[in-house]
């Protein structure tokens, strides 16, 4: 008995997600991915979003998932994608460093297409299916940058921000029908974007990669490493199982203390 309930209430067991379907945003690569893995081993069919092709066909065949080839920039190719998703992970994003004053207009318009409509659009078109099915998931990938503000980065700050209101919106109004939503917050996760990012700062400051962590990228987090993109799968995968119907609305935070200060 012990063991089956357990096995019940445990996120990671392998039928845990049995019969539901999921759609992942930008999981080619990074957290995504990461997402799309855990989803899958715990037994969701995974809609494998991203604008990587080849990446996402071959992560598709290797969870037994369907691949969407799609640019969340543009609206037609958001409101193609299918709406039969129990569970929406909103991931997608990118990046752009410049002050306010020298940012490309373009290039903010696009930042935010991409981590505020596409959500929106796709909630739009998901949400219904969830209501009449009486159980559904969202979790949007948000940052401590939704949280807090970091210079230089005004597209993606404010993105943010939009999105962790949006997903607060969403858990207003999905409450009646038995879905959540919810945000995952991270500090800096090791992906390719922020590993890049590391190796080009050290290049410039003239320390090593391991200063760049420590001392620029972390330099108000408590905990000086990077998060591992699984942890934050871990947490997603969390938000969607057993034991967490009530957690709505909320803003899970893995960002070693940065905000604690």
């Amino acid at each position: 008995m012990q063991t089956s309930l357990t096995s019940r209430h445990d996120p990671l067991a392998p039928s845990a997600l049995a019969g539901r379907t999921a759609l992942v945003t930008g999981a080619a690569s990074g957290i995504g991915l990461a997402c799309a893995e855990a989803l899958a081993a715990a037994g969701a069919h995974v809609h494998v979003v991203d604008k990587a092709g080849d990446a996402a066909k071959s992560l598709a065949e290797r969870i037994g998932g369907t691949p969407w080839v799609a640019d969340l920039s543009v609206a037609d190719a958001v409101d193609g994608l299918p709406a039969d998703a129990d569970i929406v992970v909103n991931n997608a994003g990118l990046q752009h460093v410049a002050p306010v004053h020298e940012f490309p207009p373009d290039t903010f318009a696009l930042i935010h297409r991409v981590m505020v409509e596409a959500p929106f659009r796709i909630l739009r078109r998901t949400l219904p299916g969830m209501y009449e099915r009486g159980w559904g998931r969202v979790v949007n990938i948000s940052s401590v940058h939704g949280l807090r503000a970091s210079p230089y980065k005004s597209a993606y700050v404010s993105a943010k921000h939009a999105l962790e209101g949006l997903s607060k919106v969403v858990a207003l109004e999905a409450a009646p029908h038995g879905v959540t939503s919810n945000c995952v917050s991270p500090g800096y996760v090791r992906t390719p974007l922020v590993e890049d990012q590391i190796a080009d700062q050290a290049r410039s400051h003239g320390i090593s990669e391991q200063e760049v962590v420590g001392r620029v990228l972390l330099e108000r987090s408590a905990l000086k490493s990077l998060i591992e993109p699984g942890d934050v799968a871990g947490a997603v995968l969390w938000l969607c199982g057993p034991g967490t119907a009530h957690i709505t609305g909320s803003s899970l935070t893995m960002d070693g203390g940065w905000t604690a200060n």
